[in-house]
C-alpha cells in the first residue's frame, strides 16, 4: 500500500474497482485545515479523465507495473499495432489507450505500460519529443513578426499544430507530445 506522498505523474493505482493513472497531481498545504493532494486520474480501461482530491495520509492502492519498448507498426482505424523491440512480438492497442496518437508516425519508439500481474498492456508513453515533418501551411506575411504571431500547420501525421510564421512547407519541427505544441525547427 503506498500514501498520498508516493503519488507522482504516471503513477497506476486501483481506484473504485478500477484502474487509473495519474496525469497530473498538486500537493496543497492550506494555512487552515489538513493537507491533501489534488489529482487528474485517467481511467485505463474507458479512458475518462477524472479529478479527485485525497486526503493527507490516505492509503492507495498501487499497481505493479513494468515498462517496455515497442515500436509502432501502423494503424487501422481506431487500433494501432505494435511490436516488441526485444522478443518481435506484436501487440494491437485501441485508439484511447494512446496519449497522442496523432503526433505518433510509423516506425517511433514508444513506452508501453504493462501490468507485472497478468502481462496487460495499461497505456503507451510517447517520447518528450517528436521531430516531424510539415506538410502544409500557408506562407507566412513577411515584416509580420512584431508580435509572437502563429499559424496552423499541418505535420505528415495529419495533426495540426501552431507554428510561427517562419516555418515553411518542408521543415522538419520538434513538438513537445505531452501538449502538442511547437518546441523549434529542425535543421538536417
Amino acid at each position: 500500500m503506498a500514501s498520498t506522498s508516493d503519488i507522482k505523474k504516471g503513477l497506476c493505482i486501483i481506484y473504485n474497482n478500477d484502474t487509473y493513472k495519474v496525469i497530473e497531481f498538486l500537493h496543497v498545504k492550506p494555512g487552515k485545515g489538513p493537507a491533501f493532494v489534488r489529482t487528474k486520474l485517467k481511467s485505463l480501461t474507458t479512458g475518462k479523465v477524472l479529478d479527485n482530491t485525497f486526503s493527507a495520509g490516505h492509503k492507495i492502492e498501487e499497481v505493479r507495473v513494468e515498462t517496455r519498448k515497442y515500436q509502432f507498426l501502423y494503424n487501422e482505424g481506431t487500433t494501432y499495432h505494435f511490436m516488441n523491440t526485444d522478443d518481435y512480438s506484436q501487440i494491437q492497442l485501441q485508439k484511447d489507450f494512446l496519449d497522442a496518437p496523432d503526433l505518433m508516425k510509423e516506425g517511433e519508439v514508444v513506452t508501453v505500460i504493462v501490468r507485472a500481474e497478468d502481462e496487460m498492456p495499461l497505456s503507451v508513453e510517447m517520447p518528450a519529443s517528436v521531430v516531424l515533418e510539415v506538410t502544409h501551411t500557408e506562407p507566412g506575411v513577411k515584416g509580420n513578426t512584431a508580435t509572437n504571431a502563429t499559424k496552423p500547420a499541418t505535420v505528415e501525421t495529419g495533426a495540426e499544430v501552431n507554428v510561427p510564421l517562419f516555418i515553411n512547407e518542408g521543415d522538419k519541427i520538434k513538438i513537445e507530445t505531452e501538449k502538442g505544441t511547437y518546441l523549434e525547427r529542425v535543421k538536417e
